[in-house]
């Protein structure tokens, strides 16, 4: 019988950390070393587990320009989601996404190290089910369920949106790129009480858009990440253009902040009282 070495043709440091590190145990009830290697993995981490069993999230989840949570991360171990980070953590949880680090999770896979992919929700009714299956994974449902009982007592206060035609909105974010429908973006805009531009104005358009063809469909509101940048750059000089500015008054545009509604959490209802605000401007500005 011929002998066939499975690590052999990995690097020497990789094949070092499997020998050494061997399979992990099984999926704990309460698991107490749990890493995070995606963005909306990392806030519902730090939203729902103990700080002292979070072995560590990414360095995105620290970077305030992406991240709801930035300020829950200090003195966390902080990953790029390669396996000789992740390996001498011995996590007993990880919390993947199904499209980033596969090559990591398939590695961790192999040795049985536990995987909860956490999918892409582009609807509130997909991201209460995200909260409720993470929330049970971390052996914590009782708090998944405050915080989709939050969100929903948060959704109520505000209300139905004006009545009336629902205004056209555009989410115009640096380098001209354009929001499209299948996104959570998209499920705040309709439930603020708006027509999502690219969903219907472009036909299902999710990418980059021009500001010619922007202002040739007239949206009645325009959607931006910030007024300002910390650091300038050629992607959001494109934001602070001159026509923007001439064709949408400080009535017809809103700021709201891409950590809130990339991910699924509270930060949604956030936009989406700003949003809802910015419905009822543009219905008292048109004598509605």
């Amino acid at each position: 019988m011929r002998f066939i070495c499975k690590v052999c043709r990995w690097p020497s440091w990789l094949a070092a950390l499997l020998l050494a590190f061997g399979p992990s145990v099984g999926w704990a009830e309460t698991p107490s070393r749990i890493v995070s290697l995606n963005l909306c993995a990392d806030e519902l981490l730090l939203r729902l587990a103990d700080r002292e069993d979070i072995a560590s999230v990414t360095f995105l989840a620290a970077d305030s320009r992406v991240s709801s949570v930035a300020d829950q991360v200090e003195s966390l171990p902080l990953n790029r989601g390669r396996a000789e980070e992740i390996l001498p953590l011995k996590p007993d949880l990880v919390l993947a996404e199904p499209y980033t680090t596969r090559s990591t999770v398939e590695l961790l896979r192999r040795l049985e190290v536990p995987i909860l992919d956490v999918a892409v929700p582009s609807t509130l009714e997909e991201v209460e089910a995200q909260i409720a299956e993470v929330s049970a994974a971390l052996g914590r449902p009782d708090r998944g369920q405050a915080m989709i009982k939050s969100m929903r007592q948060a959704q109520a206060r505000l209300g139905p949106p004006p009545e009336g035609p629902r205004p056209l909105a555009a989410v115009y974010r640096p380098n001209g790129f354009l929001v499209g429908p299948g996104t959570l973006v998209d499920e705040i805009l309709r439930l603020a009480g708006f027509r999502n531009l690219a969903s219907e104005g472009l036909q299902n358009h999710n990418g980059v858009l021009s500001i010619e063809t922007l202002l040739w469909h007239r949206p009645d509101l325009l959607v931006l990440n910030s007024i300002e940048e910390p650091m300038p750059s050629l992607a959001h000089e494109v934001l602070s253009h001159p026509a923007l500015e001439d064709a949408f008054p400080e009535m017809q545009r809103v700021v709201v902040h891409p950590a809130l509604w990339s991910c699924g959490g509270p930060g949604l209802m956030e936009a989406l009282a700003k949003l809802r605000s910015a419905a009822k401007r543009l219905a008292m500005g048109s004598g509605e």
